[in-house]
């Protein structure tokens, strides 16, 4: 057991990305609405993360480089390497300084339950004071920038998560042979495109491959660690997955239409299955929130630097200066009740872009010998990967025409 936590590394970093408030409440909209029956698209969704994770995770180890430095390195038409370094920060920059509000919020949302909704007047604004503490505590942890610290923190985080998710579907007691059946024959009930869309996307998250890359290249320095990477892969991804679908099974256990998140899901549960519900909900939603507050800015000062050729180190200025703009403009947002419409959307236009061009990135400079040698794609490999590409690119445009309201 002591051996298994010593070779943990940042997979279950990536779960805990992937697992925020946004995941949340597509998970909770999914459950209510459609009940068990959405649960295959959310098996798909780690199949497909766990294929495009690994090979974020084998690149990190192998090149000692991030996925942002390969970019910058392996593209050499000056118009195109110009183009995809605006496009990435643009979109992962942008995207997760857009959404690091709603992290925070979601942390905050799941400490109301127990605590109530403190505020404070200052200069005639009335601040949120729990988005402030979710802040000042992701601050501390960033800036001390020590990795063992961070990982075993949110590993912590993650396992209290996962807890808090299962406890409260168990305890909405789900039909076993049902839940069964929906993970794993596919359905699509009228009007659940777009939902099923959601569960991907809020799974198979361009940023995290970056993420990856970089906190593998941190962890792991010999190719002859490679395998426990890839179990370290799995079996968080996995367990992000479960989380996921606990979430979607406590949500079907309620059939009522004026349930649109996590925090409604909480106040819907404590009547049918007891007060212990809502708290075990609540805990899990406020370790969703702050894990992601905290690997979003993490995951966009990783790119910035490697996009601009800066050090990656986690105390290095310029690396700081970017997790702290965003995790600051987070806090400011969040603690003032603003929501940018706009910002977002921009957010999710250009993540829809960047997914299907990011992964079909990845599945090329994988198949380079000049980058990983024998360490390169397999066949079966490459088919995965190529079909996750195709399926990248029809869910982005689709995701880019609802944001239209086109589609």
């Amino acid at each position: 057991m002591k051996k298994f936590f010593k070779h943990i590394g940042p997979g279950p970093l990536v779960a805990a990305a992937f697992i925020g408030p946004g995941t949340v409440t597509v998970c909770t909209l999914a459950g209510v609405n459609f009940g068990y029956a959405l649960l295959w698209a959310m098996v798909l969704s780690i199949i497909a993360t766990m294929v495009l994770q690994e090979m974020a995770a084998r690149l990190g180890v192998v090149s000692q480089k991030g996925l942002s430095e390969i970019i910058r390195q392996e593209i050499s038409h000056p118009i195109l390497k110009g183009f995809a370094v605006f496009l990435i920060i643009s979109a992962i920059v942008v995207g997760n300084a857009a959404y690091e509000a709603g992290n925070i919020s979601g942390g905050a949302l799941g400490m109301e339950t127990l605590f109530g909704n403190p505020t404070i007047a200052l200069y005639g604004l009335e601040l949120k004071v729990l988005p402030i503490a979710i802040g000042a505590l992701a601050f501390a942890l960033l800036y001390i920038g020590n990795y063992k610290i961070l990982e075993r923190f949110l590993v912590g985080l993650v396992v209290l998560m996962s807890l808090s998710f299962l406890m409260t579907a168990l305890i909405t007691k789900p039909n076993l042979l049902q839940t069964l059946k929906s993970a794993f024959v596919p359905s699509i009930p009228e009007k659940s495109i777009l939902t099923i869309v959601g569960l991907i996307g809020t799974t198979v998250v361009p940023y995290n491959l970056f993420l990856h890359a970089s906190l593998a290249k941190t962890k792991w320095k010999d190719k002859a660690d490679l395998s426990y990477a890839r179990k370290d892969t799995i079996i968080a991804i996995v367990l992000g997955g479960i989380v996921s679908m606990s979430i979607i099974i406590s949500a079907s256990a309620i059939q009522a239409q004026d349930i649109s998140n996590a925090s409604d899901l909480a106040k819907g549960l404590e009547p049918l299955f007891g007060v212990y519900a809502k708290y075990f909900l609540s805990i899990g939603l406020f370790a969703a929130g702050i894990t992601s507050a905290i690997t979003a800015p993490l995951a966009a000062a990783f790119v910035a630097s490697g996009c601009l050729g800066w050090e990656s180190h986690l105390k290095s200025l310029k690396f700081r200066a970017v997790w702290i703009f965003i995790l600051g403009l987070g806090v400011i947002f969040s603690s003032i009740g603003f929501k940018s419409i706009e910002i977002i959307k921009f957010a999710q236009v250009a993540n829809g872009l960047l997914l299907p061009i990011i992964a079909g990135f990845l599945l090329w400079v994988m198949n380079k010998v000049s980058v990983l040698g024998s360490y390169r794609n397999s066949k079966i490999q490459n088919f995965f990967g190529l079909l996750i590409v195709l399926v990248a690119l029809g869910l982005g445009v689709k995701g880019v025409l609802s944001v239209f309201n086109v589609f």
